[in-house]
């Protein structure tokens, strides 16, 4: 099939009411906040606005309650040009939502989210039509059946699959052997492997499932990937940070635009660290979505902050 699309994702979204603290409180505290602000998120949107405002041609499957909340990332998405033709709108039931607490001290957010099972998406709702016409598809891991087989129509045709998971969903083995770039959570690959060691958890899930990179987000550290049997560790750039909200969906943007500019995993890595810091120094997931030119102009100029073990690890086992 022609490729109508760069990209298509499906997954989750989300329309987050964000409450700025001054510092976050402690155990059965109290704070007053400073300002509440209703701002659309959620994992794959998210990720699919980061591509569109990079320039691609981007689709988004996923389905959408009807109420406010629903209206308000619809909106968000039009406005970006994303094709939604595959998007349900759920009769009579609520949208995604999240309460972000952000300290404002460090920029840090605590998540609070809901996801009413009115809005599951079933694997027959996918077709072979939606997914075949792209050069990239982009998944989660929260209908897991449903990107299961996203994923599986995908390696038919021969289309890379980039996921972006953070805890463990029943069923993702199914998933991942479809999988050809893994970019997880810290969390997820010791919990999936029982090994703690984040170098060794890389390397086995790896080894079992065959994808051509196993890597994870470190968040203030930046990112660490095992690809053609080296391992690659890239520091994060260091920003005034506001809030750290959205900031991994937006680095899966980044890097959906650097596998299809067929860049090296290097520098797939180090953009996307740009576009997530960038996003950082902004309010909302979406707050801080860069141009290509002002990552570029990080990558260039803005200090890079590492973490010792990682680079001399990823050194040692170059």
């Amino acid at each position: 099939m022609t490729a109508e699309f760069d990209v298509v994702g499906v997954g989750l979204n989300a329309t987050d009411t964000l409450l700025l603290l001054p510092k976050f409180p402690a155990y059965a505290g109290k704070v007053p906040f400073t300002e509440e602000i209703l701002s659309p998120g959620g994992q794959v949107a998210s990720a699919m606005v980061a591509c569109a405002k990079l320039g691609l041609r981007v689709k988004y499957i996923g389905t959408i309650g009807d109420d406010e909340r629903g209206r308000i990332q619809i909106e968000s998405l039009q406005g970006q040009g994303i094709n939604l033709d595959h998007v349900q709108i759920r009769k009579g039931c609520p949208n995604q939502s999240a309460y972000i607490l952000i300290d404002h001290m460090t920029g840090e957010r605590t998540v609070l989210w809901r996801r009413p099972d009115c809005l599951k998406l079933d694997p027959s709702e996918i077709t072979t039509e939606q997914i075949a016409t792209s050069r990239l598809l982009h998944i989660d891991g929260h209908d897991t059946s449903s990107v299961a087989r996203a994923a599986q129509i995908a390696r038919k045709h021969k289309i890379p699959v980039t996921v972006d998971v953070d805890t463990i969903y029943p069923g993702f083995d199914k998933v991942l052997p479809n999988v050809d770039y893994l970019i997880s959570s810290s969390e997820f690959p010791g919990a999936w492997t029982g090994e703690q060691d984040h170098f060794k958890a890389l390397e086995l899930i790896q080894k079992q499932y065959g994808m051509k990179v196993a890597a994870m987000t470190l968040g203030a550290d930046g990112a660490l990937a095992l690809v053609d049997g080296r391992f690659i560790y890239s520091p994060a750039f260091v920003v005034n940070c506001v809030d750290t909200t959205g900031a991994g969906d937006i680095f899966h943007g980044a890097f959906c635009y650097a596998v299809l500019e067929g860049w090296n995993i290097s520098d797939s890595l180090t953009f996307s660290n740009a576009m997530a810091a960038l996003n950082c120094t902004a309010i909302g997931a979406r707050g801080g979505i860069a141009a290509l030119q002002q990552a570029r102009s990080v990558m260039e100029r803005v200090e890079r902050r590492s973490n010792r073990d990682y680079l001399v690890r990823s050194a040692q086992q170059a």
